[in-house]
């Protein structure tokens, strides 16, 4: 317990922040109306160098999504930018948080297209040629179990790059997604006399879209490639029956980390709509105090 040597009179609120070392505001000689303040970012001079990026992130802001024929509101982050010629000190970074909630205030749904859009007003609105966002969030899915048929909710990382130039009328856009899953060692499979040991996997991938992908369900497509290819999804449901099916399930498809990403490549070389594509796996180990690790890059277009 606190005991305090001297009794306790409490001065009033405006004696108690002179206390502790707040001052009166001084009277000011500089203007407070916009159209007499100098505009440092906007007074042109040969500044060295134009900029590809200038910008905000790690903005948190609710967004709505589009998830295949429904829309799912979820809560992403991100990050705003434009390019910046060589005779202008800055950009008015303000006018990005108000497109955003210019946009949200309209009702924005969050698709490729949507932020296509979002990234040629932005350049418009900071008289600049280039665009670029990158928004992330939780996207959430329904997972049933294998025995049981019992559901619930699973998330995945994911994420969307847009990036516009104005005078050429080019977009480019890629989509990523992260995901756990069970990878079983087909060493510790082969050489030990009972069982084998798993292990928590991160799938990370990442695809550059042609323009033709507007009807491309990339989320699932990712989701798919990773699941499909590991040893076992995760589950957020499991009974007896689940839990033997899963281990089992394991047991019949172990996997390295070279092993999934060459067969979540080899999927997604087979969708048109992607370009190019990374994959990494990362396994935290259950034997070892390390994590092994497999990333392949590969751009279609490039054979």
């Amino acid at each position: 317990m606190n005991m305090s040597t001297y009794p306790i009179t409490l001065p009033t609120k405006e004696e108690r922040h002179k206390l502790f070392g707040s001052v009166p505001p001084i009277k000011g000689t500089k203007p407070t109306e916009k159209d007499k303040m100098v505009d440092l970012q906007n007074t042109p001079k040969n500044f060295l160098f134009a900029l590809d990026a200038v910008g905000i992130s790690n903005v948190k802001h609710p967004v709505v999504i589009q998830d295949g024929d429904k829309t799912q509101a979820t809560v992403a982050t991100f990050e705003l930018s434009t390019s910046l010629v060589q005779d202008r000190k800055g950009i008015n970074m303000s006018r990005l948080t108000e497109q955003l909630d210019q946009y949200h205030n309209e009702g924005w749904t969050v698709t490729n297209e949507s932020l296509i859009q979002f990234a040629r007003d932005l350049a418009d609105r900071m008289e600049q040629t280039e665009g670029q966002l990158t928004i992330r969030y939780p996207w959430f899915f329904t997972r049933k179990a294998p025995a049981t048929g019992l559901s619930g909710l699973m998330n995945a990382e994911v994420w969307q790059t847009v990036s516009v130039n104005t005078e050429t009328d080019e977009a480019t856009l890629s989509v990523g997604l992260t995901i756990n899953v069970t990878t079983l060692c087909p060493c510790s499979k082969e050489i030990s006399e009972y069982s084998a040991h798993n292990q928590r996997g991160y799938v990370t991938m990442e695809a550059s879209l042609r323009d033709e992908a507007e009807d491309f369900d990339w989320k699932q497509s990712l989701l798919d490639a990773a699941e499909s290819n590991a040893s076992a999804p995760l589950h957020p449901v499991l009974k007896r029956p689940d839990e033997k099916r899963v281990t089992e399930m394991a047991y019949e498809n172990p996997r390295f980390v070279e092993d999934m990403v060459r067969l979540i490549a080899a999927d997604l070389y087979e969708m048109d709509p992607i370009a190019s594509f990374y994959v990494e796996c990362r396994n935290e180990e259950t034997i070892h105090q390390h994590d092994a690790i497999a990333r392949i890059t590969f751009d279609k277009d490039a054979q």
